[in-house]
C-alpha cells in the first residue's frame, strides 16, 4: 500500500515536467511539419529553443523538476533504443570496404582530433567531447547519446547542439556550391557530404541537392555514421569506468544495446515501411522532449558564460572533418 502510495505521488509530480516537455516536442515537431520537414528546420532544436525561452522568462518551473528529469533519463534513452530502427546492417554493405573504412576513420580520428584541440583551447573535457561527438557521428543526437557517458551540464549539451546546428547547417548550403569547383564524381560528392555533415538531415539535403546518385549514397554514409554511435558511446563508457575511482562501476550505458537490438531486428526482419515511419517519429518525438527539457533547465547567463572558446572549437571540427574526408576521398580515389 505504502509503495503503492509513493509510486502514485511520484507520478503526480512528474506529471506537470512531462507535459511541457511533450508540448515543447508537439510544437516543434509542428514547425518541423509546417516546413514541409526541411532539413533546415530540426523538431529537436525548435523545441530546445523554446525551452530555453520558457526555462529563462522567470517563470516558476521548478514544479516540472520531476518531469524534466524523467524526459532527460528514460524517456532520452527510449528515444535512442527506437534510433535504432532507421538502420540496418546492410546499410554499410553499400558504401564496399574503402567507403566503410573511411567513414570509420573519420568519425574515429575527428572525436580524437577534437577533443585534444578542445583542451588546447581550454574548453571543458565533456563540452570538448559533446562537440567531438556531435561533429564526427550524428549531430544533435550523437550529443544527447554521448551526454549519457560525458554527463555534461545542461548548458554544455546546449552549446555543443547550437555548434553543430550551425556548423551542419552552412555545410548543407556551401557543399552544393562547391560541387562544380571541386569536379567531383556523383558518387565521390556524395560519400563527401554523407561522412563528413553533421545531422542526417542535413547530410541527405546536400547530396540530394545534386540529384537521386549522390542522395542515396550521402544517405547511406551518414547511417553507416549513425550506427558507430554505439561503439563510440560503450568505448567511452568503458574508458570513463576505468578512471573512476570504484573501478567496478563502469559508466555503460547498457540501453545502447537496445539500440543494436533494435538495427539487428530491422535487419533481420522486413518490418512494414508504416512501422519503420512510426518508430521514427516517436524517437524523434522522444529526442526532442529531451532536448525541451533541457531548455527548461538551462540558463542563459550560464551557457553565455562558456565564451567564444567551444564556438571555435565547434568550428575548428566542422573544417576538419570537412576537409579531411575531402582530401582522402580525392587522394583515394574512392567513388570516382
Amino acid at each position: 500500500m505504502i509503495a503503492a502510495t509513493t509510486c502514485l505521488n511520484t507520478a503526480r509530480s512528474a506529471l506537470p515536467g512531462l507535459a511541457a516537455t511533450a508540448l515543447l516536442a508537439a510544437l516543434g515537431v509542428c514547425v518541423w511539419q509546417l516546413s514541409n520537414r526541411s532539413a533546415m528546420v530540426s523538431p529537436m532544436v525548435v523545441a530546445l529553443m523554446l525551452g530555453l525561452l520558457l526555462g529563462n522568462a522567470g517563470l516558476p518551473t521548478h514544479r516540472l523538476a520531476p518531469g524534466t528529469a524523467l524526459a532527460l533519463r528514460p524517456v532520452l534513452r527510449c528515444g535512442i533504443v527506437l534510433l535504432g530502427f532507421r538502420l540496418t546492417f546492410d546499410d554499410l554493405a553499400g558504401l564496399g570496404f574503402g567507403g566503410a573504412a573511411l567513414i570509420v576513420a573519420l568519425v574515429v580520428v575527428s572525436f580524437v582530433v577534437i577533443r585534444r584541440a578542445g583542451a588546447l583551447l581550454g574548453v571543458s573535457p565533456a563540452l570538448s567531447e559533446l562537440i567531438a561527438a556531435g561533429t564526427s557521428i550524428c549531430g544533435a543526437s550523437a550529443v544527447l547519446g554521448m551526454n549519457t557517458v560525458t554527463r555534461g551540464r545542461d548548458e554544455e549539451v546546449a552549446y555543443a547542439i547550437a555548434c553543430v546546428t550551425v556548423f551542419g547547417t552552412l555545410s548543407m548550403l556551401i557543399y552544393p556550391l562547391a560541387q562544380p569547383l571541386l569536379h567531383l564524381s556523383a558518387n565521390a560528392y556524395g560519400l563527401w557530404s554523407g561522412a563528413t555533415i553533421h545531422e542526417v538531415a542535413q547530410a541527405v539535403g546536400a547530396g540530394w541537392a545534386l540529384g537521386e546518385t549522390s542522395g542515396e549514397l550521402a544517405t547511406i554514409a551518414k547511417l553507416g555514421r549513425v550506427l558507430l554511435l554505439a561503439p563510440m558511446i560503450l568505448g567511452l563508457g568503458l574508458v570513463k569506468g576505468k578512471t573512476e575511482a570504484q573501478p567496478a562501476r563502469l559508466a555503460v550505458p547498457w540501453f545502447v544495446f537496445g539500440f543494436l537490438g533494435a538495427i539487428a531486428l530491422n535487419t533481420a526482419i522486413a518490418l512494414p515501411p508504416e512501422l519503420i515511419s512510426a518508430l521514427t517519429m516517436a524517437s524523434t518525438f522522444m529526442l526532442a522532449m529531451a532536448l525541451g527539457a533541457m531548455g527548461l533547465d538551462a540558463r542563459l547567463s550560464a551557457l553565455k558564460s562558456e565564451g567564444w572558446r567551444p564556438f571555435l572549437l565547434g568550428a575548428c571540427g566542422w573544417i576538419f572533418i570537412s576537409v579531411a574526408g575531402l582530401a582522402a576521398i580525392t587522394l583515394l580515389g574512392l567513388w570516382q
